[in-house]
């Protein structure tokens, strides 16, 4: 498994990414994998205030629909609006053209609870014993 160090991560499986034009959210590489083959997507609005520990969107895949929780809270200023008719790109490129959203107004306090790299990989391989 794959977990970039430029990112921070939630125990709800999904990573922030630090940008100059604000936080791209999308699933872990984890995620994709324990969810298998995604075949739906459903996203907030954009200026939908999403707030942390709460869900913004659904995920679908041939095993399980699953809610995506968010990290932390902040106004929607980007969907990635091409996911919902390419699902599949959550399993192909989770860190790349399968983000979710993009947000803005994000409380640093909420940013700096997520884990590292290092503190993911941690949790992932306590799930997976």
């Amino acid at each position: 498994m794959h977990f970039p160090v430029d990112l921070k991560y939630s125990k709800d499986h999904l990573w922030v990414k630090v940008e100059s034009d604000g936080y791209r959210i999308g699933i872990t590489d984890y995620a994709q994998d324990a969810l298998g083959d995604v075949v739906y997507v459903e996203l907030p609005q954009v200026g939908a205030r999403i707030n942390r520990g709460e869900p913004f969107g659904v995920v679908e895949s041939v095993k399980a629909v699953s809610d995506l929780i968010a990290p932390v809270s902040g106004d929607v200023v980007e969907i990635n609006g091409e996911l919902p008719d390419n699902p599949q790109w959550l399993n192909e490129e989770p860190y790349g053209k399968g983000w979710l959203i993009r947000i803005d107004g994000v409380d640093s306090s909420e940013l700096n609870e997520l884990m590292d790299a290092e503190g993911y990989r941690s949790l992932v391989a306590e799930i997976k014993k």
